[in-house]
C-alpha cells in the first residue's frame, strides 16, 4: 500500500471509521486525568501492596467506555479496571484508562491513556495518549503510526539500532515480590551485554519510545492485553518486530520489542538466562 508523505491529524483520522472515537476517548480521558488529579489521591490496594489503583483510574475508564459505548453499542468492551462487556460485531475495544499506575500517584509524568480496537484479524487501531509530556501516538494497520503534539503529526519509523551492545533497553518488573526478584536476576545478566537498560514504569511509554528510536528495545514478561493492545501496533506499523518471545503471537506473556536487526539476538540472550520461565 503506497502511503502519503506527510498527513496531517485530521488526515489520519480519517484512515478508519472508528479513530475519530478512539482519540476522542482516550484524550478526554488523559485531560481528565491531568487536570483533575488531586493533591491526595485515595489509594487502595489491588493485588499486592505496590500495585495501587486510584479512583480516578475507575473514573477514567467509566469515561473512556460510556464514549465507546455511545459510537459503537455492539462492540465488546475490555478494561483494566474490570469494564468488560460481550458484544455481537466481532469486535473488542481494549482499554488502560491508566498505565503507569505508581508513576502517576508520585507524581512522575511517565503514564499513560491506551485505547485499542481489536477485530477478527488482530489489532486494528490504537490510540496512546501521554498528558504530561503533551504527546500522543496513532497506529492504524497497513497506514502506519505517527507521534502527535500540539496538532503536528510525525510519521514514525523507529529505531534502526543493528548491534545488540549498542542498543538502549528498556525493560517493567511484576507487582509480585517474587517475580520482580528473578527478573532483577534477568536484568543482572542483560545490563553487560547492552549499551544500556531503562525502566519507566509504563509499558505505553516503553512501547512508543520504541517507535519513536527514542530506545532501541523493549521486552517484560507478564503482560496484559491493555498493556500492549495499543503500543504493540504503534511499534510494528512503525517497523519494530513485536513477538511473544515463546509462541511469536500477543497472547503470549512474554513480549519482546525490538529494531529487527537486534531481536533475535535479544531473544536468544533472554532465553539463555530463562527469562521466559518467571514464578
Amino acid at each position: 500500500m503506497d502511503h502519503p508523505a506527510e498527513l496531517t491529524l485530521a488526515d489520519i483520522l480519517h484512515l478508519h471509521s472508528a479513530l475519530p472515537t478512539a482519540w476522542r476517548a482516550a484524550t478526554a480521558a488523559g485531560s481528565f486525568l491531568r487536570d483533575e488529579r488531586p493533591s491526595g489521591l485515595i489509594v487502595e490496594s489491588k493485588s499486592s501492596p505496590t500495585d495501587a489503583v486510584s479512583a480516578m483510574d475507575r473514573s477514567a475508564e467509566t469515561l473512556i467506555l460510556a464514549t465507546l459505548r455511545t459510537a459503537f453499542p455492539a462492540d465488546a468492551v475490555l478494561g483494566e479496571e474490570g469494564g468488560e462487556r460481550e458484544g455481537s460485531s466481532g469486535r473488542r475495544w481494549v482499554v488502560d484508562p491508566l498505565d503507569g499506575t505508581v508513576n502517576y500517584l508520585f507524581g512522575i509524568p511517565l503514564w499513560g491513556v491506551s485505547v485499542a480496537l481489536v477485530g477478527a484479524d488482530g489489532t486494528e487501531l490504537g490510540v496512546v495518549c501521554l498528558p504530561e509530556t503533551d504527546e500522543a501516538f496513532i497506529g492504524v494497520r497497513g497506514w502506519g503510526s505517527w507521534h502527535i503534539r500540539r496538532g503536528t503529526a510525525q510519521r514514525l519509523a523507529g529505531s534502526s539500532c543493528s548491534d545488540l551492545t549498542l542498543a538502549m533497553v528498556t525493560t517493567g518488573f511484576s507487582y509480585s515480590a517474587e517475580r520482580r526478584q528473578a527478573q532483577a536476576h534477568v536484568l543482572e545478566a542483560i545490563i553487560g551485554e547492552v549499551r544500556d537498560v531503562r525502566r519507566t514504569g509504563c509499558a505505553v511509554v516503553d512501547f512508543c519510545w520504541l517507535a519513536m528510536g527514542r530506545v532501541d528495545a523493549y521486552y517484560e514478561y507478564g503482560l496484559n492485553p491493555w498493556d500492549h493492545a495499543a503500543g504493540a501496533l504503534i511499534c510494528r506499523e512503525a517497523g519494530m518486530q513485536v513477538s511473544g518471545i515463546s509462541s511469536g503471537v500477543d497472547p503470549d506473556p512474554f513480549f519482546v520489542a525490538a529494531s529487527p536487526d537486534i531481536a533475535a539476538d535479544l531473544e536468544r540472550l533472554l532465553l539463555a538466562q530463562g527469562a521466559d520461565r518467571m514464578p
